[in-house]
Formats: structure tokens, sequence, C-alpha cells
């Protein structure tokens, strides 16, 4: 095929894809249902032949950036009601404004986490044996300011190793000489093994690895790579090191503001064994394999492998790391620049799925209930009314037996439970808080930091609802110990959960781990817990205890009633674990997504899904606590406090099994 031939069919996939997903005529017309169904098809024939053909998705070419567009087509549309067609840019990252560099201008990129998705403890790319940190002093326009979430979180962008130049090209250049110890080289081939990735950003892209043979992009890069004996000839697995980077960096021109827009932020890892000069690495020193005259260019090729051994003799592993830039100016807008990180994604089509399945569970506990209100107690109702007199009367049985022990308070550990009731309102209204921020763009799930402050403040500030619904509580308990209930509220949670954030903050240490915490952040959490949280809860439970006791309808006997056998779905645990597979099943895909942005550098960003997956969660939750309740009393069982809070409680047993899985 000839180039100009090549170009014709880019540019008509380009109109195909660009075009047709556009629901109007050339005139500005709205279509049709059946013109925009046609239309669909035909965008998705035209796709399935791209694909066909081998046009890959993560490239730079203009036939990648079109599949890339018509398979985020869902992804790129914004509005509640009426959606209207939009780019990645302004969806994930609202009000934020491209970067305009000038050319020769010095900037650094930042250094990331170093970490796995085989074990959960990452380190900072200085821990690895290579090139110290740079000795520069970064601009405030460029610098990475760190909030209290990002403290807590322990990450903090560094800046490279890396020097460069906005639009110098860099060839092979050698950066430094480290002679690896033996422990070292064991501690790296544990982390080749369990495949750890650096992480790197620049102007907040994070770095990719693309492949448009296999057609596709992931984010950072490894640390080096284990080759079988088959590939290598060895009785033995053999590891190698990456030790040589190539990055490459896409840009748009602004010929107006004389300027670059960064549009791409690629590396390519090789493994390369440099040859050491006699007296060792120095500023001006050349290498053959890298800077020399005529060196060859560096490429991964098998004679030439860095292998993670010392030799015959040694102790030490002498290793010479490099790099090299190149700059590629690219037709991508900056405003399609995330495509890219999010092919291979979650789509839309999926949480819509998953809503619906949370729906059909709705629904079916709906229609119990309404079987259970509409016949059963409207028929059992209108046939005690209907009673002229006691001799009439038969032998009740079933719930309107314990209709005088019903409203009885619970008499195990009452305090114990107004508290978890109190503490489950706190988290409740934080977490409603939160989503509603962010569908209104308060907040920026994007940024995990700020995120994390932001739903620790709404946390605390929500401390005042967990006093005033405990309190209440408690004080329909006839309990007295008012002070003893609030400081338990105030501290059980918090109390629990810094207990084993201290723990593992200390396992952490330890390891040498980069998300470990350091004291000053640990006593601002302490600070925040004790004068904004505790002060809240008790206003709340001022409150709660000066309001009036909760009035019931009907009169509590005196003595209790005698509770007879009760069948195998209304005794623990089956009752409980019984009530939280339906909670837990209307949420668990949603969790599947959660659980991939936070271990896997997915990105999650569909806060209006999530506002309607919590809210289905919370009618879910309701009610099964009316379905079991109804079942319990109709079993003549009036202790229904405890067994109504582990009826959904238990949901958080799932979850904490799916967490493990």
């Amino acid at each position: 095929m000839t180039p100009s031939a090549r170009r014709f069919g880019a540019a008509l996939l380009l109109l195909f894809l660009t075009l047709g997903s556009v629901a109007s005529d050339g005139a500005g017309k709205r279509l049709t249902r059946k013109e925009r169904n046609l239309k669909n098809k035909q965008d998705a024939e035209n796709y399935a032949e791209a694909r066909r053909k081998g046009v890959d998705e993560v490239s730079h070419t203009a036939e990648a950036a079109a599949l890339r567009k018509y398979q985020l087509r869902k992804k790129k549309r914004k509005g509640l009601i009426r959606k209207r067609d939009s780019d990645l840019a302004s969806v994930l990252f609202p009000g934020v404004t491209p970067e305009l560099y000038a050319p020769g201008e010095e900037i650094q990129m930042f250094t990331d986490l170093v970490n796995s998705k085989k074990t959960q403890v990452p380190f900072e790319f200085y821990d690895l044996p290579g090139c110290n940190a740079p000795e520069v002093k970064v601009s405030k326009r460029k610098k990475q300011r760190k909030n209290f979430g990002a403290r807590l979180q322990g990450l903090e962008l560094k800046p490279g190793p890396y020097p460069m130049k906005i639009l110098a090209n860099v060839g092979c250049t050698p950066l430094c000489q480290n002679n690896i110890k033996a422990k070292k080289l064991r501690w790296l081939r544990l982390l080749v093994e369990r495949q750890y990735r650096v992480h790197m950003t620049f102007d907040s892209l994070p770095v990719l690895m693309r492949s448009k043979e296999l057609n596709y992009a992931v984010r950072g890069y490894p640390i080096g790579f284990k080759a079988p004996p088959s590939y290598t000839g060895l009785p033995q697995d053999e590891f190698y090191l990456y030790n040589h980077l190539k990055f490459t960096v896409t840009y748009n021109e602004v010929p107006d503001a004389g300027g670059v827009y960064i549009t791409g932020f690629d590396v390519h890892p090789v493994s390369i064994a440099h040859e050491i000069p006699r007296n060792g690495l120095a500023a001006a020193s050349e290498v053959a394999t890298c800077n020399a005259e005529n060196a060859k260019p560096v490429v991964n090729d098998p004679k030439t492998y860095l292998a993670l051994k010392a030799e015959v003799g040694k102790e030490d592993l002498p290793v010479i790391y490099s790099y090299e830039i190149e700059w590629v100016e690219s037709d991508l807008p900056w405003a399609d620049r995330w495509d890219v990180y999010l092919i291979g994604s979650p789509d839309d089509d999926i949480h819509s799925f998953a809503i619906i399945n949370s729906l059909m569970i709705v629904l079916f506990l709906t229609g119990a209930i309404a079987t259970i209100m509409i016949r059963t107690l409207r028929r059992d109702i209108a046939g005690y009314n209907e009673m002229q007199s006691l001799e009439d009367a038969q032998e009740e049985t079933g719930w309107k037996l314990v209709h005088g022990d019903v409203f009885r308070p619970p008499t195990t550990q009452p305090m114990l439970f107004s508290v978890l009731v109190g503490t489950g309102a706190q988290i409740g209204s934080a977490f409603l808080a939160t989503m509603l921020c962010a569908m209104v763009g308060l907040i920026n799930p994007m940024k995990k930091g700020q995120t994390l402050t932001a739903i620790l403040l709404l946390y605390v500030l929500c401390g005042s609802v967990a006093g005033y619904v405990s309190a209440r509580i408690f004080k329909f308990c006839d309990a007295k110990a008012w002070k003893q209930a609030t400081v338990l509220t105030a501290a059980g949670l918090p109390g629990v959960l810094v207990a084993i954030f201290m723990v593992l903050n200390v396992f952490l240490h330890i390891v040498g781990a980069a998300t470990a915490v350091g004291f000053l952040v640990v006593f601002a959490l302490f600070g925040l817990w004790v004068c904004v949280s505790t002060p809240l809860v008790f206003v709340g439970s001022f409150f709660g205890f000066r309001a009036e006791k909760i009035d019931i309808p009907v009169k509590v006997n005196n003595i209790s009633r005698y509770i007879p056998e009760l069948p195998w779905y209304a005794t623990p645990p089956f009752g409980f674990l019984l009530g939280g597979i339906l909670p837990f099943g209307s949420v668990c895909i949603e969790l599947f997504f959660i659980m991939s942005a936070l271990w896997l550098h997915q990105i999650y960003y569909m806060m209006g899904f999530l506002l309607a997956v919590l809210l289905i969660l919370g009618a879910t939750c309701a009610e099964v606590s009316v379905v079991m309740c109804y079942l319990q009393l109709c079993a003549e069982d009036h202790r229904w406090w405890w067994k109504s809070f582990y009826n959904c409680a238990s949901a958080g047993l799932y979850l904490f099994i799916y967490s493990l899985w």
C-alpha cells in the first residue's frame, strides 16, 4: 500500500469514528433513535474492521487516537439528564488548564512509589540501588504540594535523577556507577520476582510503557525481568536488571504562545551490561556502550543483558545507570492525552449492569415487604379489630403475642449498642456528604491525597451526629452513665482504627516501606481527633440527652415474655450470615472497581454511580432488617435490637473476606 493510500485510509477511519458518534447531522438537527442506532452500528463495524487490520489503540497515530475516541465515547459524556460530548481532561480534572513550557526550559520529572500487585509493601525510588537524588531547587510553579491526606498515605514525589530540558533531545548519557553489594543483589532479585514496578510522573502524567505490536499500555516500568532456563539455557532462572531508560515525550507546539503542551510521557527500559571504565565512571568518562563516538544504539539484546549476580570471585556488581530522551511532536490534543490511560478500564455499561443488579435485589426485597405489609399484616390487623368479644377471639399466635415486649430496651450491653449505632450514623453521614461534595465538584477523586483529607474532615465534622444518635438511644435504655457513653462514642472507632494503624505503621517502618508515616503526621491526626472530633461528639450528646425520650405507642409489660425455641433461620449465626448476603451482593461489583483503583492503579471517577450504589445499599439494609425482624417476631422473639443490627452489619464480614481474596 502506498503512503498516500495509507493516509487516505487513516483520514477515512478518523472521519468515520469521530463524526459517527455525534447525535446530530451536519445542519445541527438531532437524529432520531433509528438514525442513532444506524450510526452506532456503522461505528462498531468500522471499529471492528480497523482492529482486524491490526490498527492498535495505544500509539500516537491518528488511527489509534480515533479508536480510543470510539472506545471511550461513553466516558467522555457529561451531564445528568441530557448528555453532551466532552473530553477526559475536563471529566477527570475539571477546571485544570494546560501547562505551557518554553523551549530550553529546565524541567523535572518526579519519582513516585515502587510497588507491586503481588504485595502491598511499596518502596521509594531512592531506596533502590541507583543514582542519588539531584540537588536541585524546584520552583514554586512546579513543586508538588503535599496535603494531610498525602502525608497520611506516605506519598511524596521527589525529583528524578534525569536532567531534561524542553525540546532538547538527549542521547545515551551515563548517570552514575553503583557497586551493588551482595545483600542488595538478593533484595533486587526478590523485587524482580515479585514484579515490582517503578512509577514516575511528568507534567502530572504517569509514565507509560506502550507496545504497538501487542496493543497494550501499562503504567510504570519493571525493575527487571526473570528469564526461565528454556530462554537462557542455564539450569535455573536468571534475573536481569533494567539499567537504561529511553524516555519519549510527545508534545503540541503552540506558536502563538511560543511554547509547548505535553501530551505523552513514555519509557522503554533496556537491560545492558555497560563497559565499566578502568578507573570507574567519572563526570567526563566515555562509556564504549553508551556515549562513545562509535557506540551502537542501546537496545535489548540477550547477549548484553545485565544479570543480577556478581562475577566469580567478586562480592559487588558494578552497574552503570544511563538514560536518553527523545522529543516527538504529536497531533494529539492536550485534552485527549488521558485517553490511553483508560483504555482497557471497565466500561460504563458494567457500572450500569451493577446498578441494575442492585436494583433487582431492592425490588425483590420491596416485593417481600409489600407482601408482608399488605397481605399478612393487613389481614391479621383487620381480623383482630373485627373481634366482638373476648369469647370470640381465638388464641393469638405469632407477632401479636409480643406487642407488650417489642419496645423493651435491650438488656444486653445497651451502652455498646448505642455507641455502635451512633458511630454508624457518623460514618453514613460522612460518606453521604463526601459523595455529594464529589458530585458538585468540590472533591476530585483523581487527587487521592486531597480526597482523603476531605473524607477525614467530613468524618470529624459529623461527630455531633454520632453523639446525638448515641445519646438518644442510650436515654431510651434508661441508662445513667451518659459521660462514659459519650467518651466511648468519641473514642471507640477512632481508637480501634488508630491502634491498627499504629501497629501496621510500626511494621512498615521495620521493612522500610515508603508509605510509613512519621510521628508528626500521627500527632496531627491525634490532635484532629482530640481537639475537633471529641468536642463535637460532646455537643451532639448534650443536645441528645436534653431532647425528650423516644415515645413508644404501647406499654411495655413488667415481666418479659418467655421465648420459645426458634427456627434455624432466626438463630445466630445463621440469621446474621443470611442477612448480610443481600447487602453485600448489591455492592460487590462496584467494590471490585474500587479495589482495582486502590491496588491496581486503575482510575476510578464514577462518583455518580457510587452515590447510586450507596443509596441502594441503604435501602437494601433497611429492607433486609424489616424482613428479618418480621420473621423473628413471628417466631415470638422480641429481642430484635441486636439482631437487627447484626443482620446487616454481617455484610462487613463478607467485605473483609472479599478484601482478603
